[in-house]
């Protein structure tokens, strides 16, 4: 397994909860080295699949090379360097500064969360406390090959490295992951983003390079990221085409031995995909679940109630249904259909 591989979410691990809660930075370590080898859903460099624990593991190396805390060796090699003056991830820090609390819905009522959730084994995941006027002091430096104000703040070589479509994801053509953004082509323009989520907080930052336009969203309220807001300041500011329609296009027939090579069951721990033909037709049990998958293109399907959900039957090197990917996730094919 290589950084590349955990940077660009190929490293084959599962995505799955901290193993150690802690506020101490020994915690990420202790953490990383407490796993066995079924954090492995798959082999490494074979498909793309969202994994925090991968992140973790990450930052775990920028402690070992930098020989410093995570917090520590973020706030030397990027924060300063950039003037991003508030941001940090440690949460004793943060609170020094005006600090917006986070927020969950109970009851169609804003709580605020108390305690803040804090676990230093998860900040290389996305744990930043930052503000608008630090996150764009970032933006631009990653849209004018990492200089700031005159100033050479970031290596051009990692600003290359970070936005490359180094994983292509399954079923697409020209969605790429690079290192922790992923980039598509939305309404004439190139679009590259990262969303996130934690308790209490959502963020997206979405940049059009070309245009030298970025937008910026932070909200204190649990996996909100306002997309109508975020869409709209793109219409407004950004020479989009209109949108286009999606005309459906006839998938061909499954055939008998299609059916029989994608049937069997497929596994991201904890969690298995149950593939099967019934009476002719292809068909998922998940969660004890079952839907009719219906063919969409060569190897997509959609499933579900209107058919909602998509998912693509990933092939190995021998032309033969390896894994099967929804969404962010992929499951390995662990054994055939019966």
């Amino acid at each position: 397994m290589t950084a590349h591989q955990l940077l660009s979410q190929s490293a084959g691990l599962r995505d799955f909860a901290a193993t150690v809660t802690s506020n101490d930075d020994a915690a990420l370590g202790n953490q990383a080295r407490s796993w066995k080898e079924d954090v492995f859903f798959t082999e490494p460099g074979k498909i793309y699949s969202y994994s925090s624990p991968g992140y973790w593991l990450a930052g775990l190396v920028v402690e070992e090379v930098s020989g410093k805390p995570y917090a520590d060796a973020m706030a030397e090699l990027l924060f300063k360097p950039l003037g991003m003056s508030r941001s940090t991830l440690r949460p004793s820090v943060a609170m020094t500064y005006p600090l917006t609390a986070g927020h969950r819905i109970e009851n169609k009522m804003a709580t605020v969360i108390r305690p803040t959730f804090n676990n230093t084994a998860m900040w290389p995941g996305g744990s930043v406390y930052s503000n608008v006027g630090d996150l764009a002091r970032f933006v631009i430096a990653l849209m004018n090959e990492g200089k700031l104000e005159g100033k050479q703040v970031m290596s051009p070589l990692v600003v290359e490295k970070l936005a490359a479509p180094h994983v292509t994801l399954p079923g697409t053509t020209d969605v790429n992951y690079g290192y922790g953004l992923m980039s598509y082509n939305y309404r004439g323009v190139r679009v590259v983003t990262h969303g996130g989520a934690s308790t209490g907080y959502g963020s997206t930052i979405q940049l059009v390079p070309e245009h030298k336009f970025a937008v910026i969203t932070l909200t204190n309220r649990s996996g909100e990221t306002l997309p109508r807001t975020r869409d709209k300041a793109m219409e407004l500011l950004l020479p989009l085409k209109p949108p286009e329609k999606e005309e459906a296009k006839p998938a061909p027939p499954l055939s008998e031995a299609e059916m029989a090579e994608y049937a069997g069951a497929y596994s991201h721990a904890p969690r298995t995909w149950e593939v099967f033909v019934k009476e002719g037709k292809l068909w998922m049990k998940h969660d004890g679940v079952e839907s009719e998958l219906k063919r969409t293109g060569p190897s997509t399907f959609s499933y579900g109630p209107s058919g909602a959900g998509e998912l693509v039957f990933s092939s190995g090197p021998d032309g033969k249904a390896e894994h099967l990917f929804l969404g962010m996730y992929a499951a390995k094919k662990i054994r055939g259909g019966k």
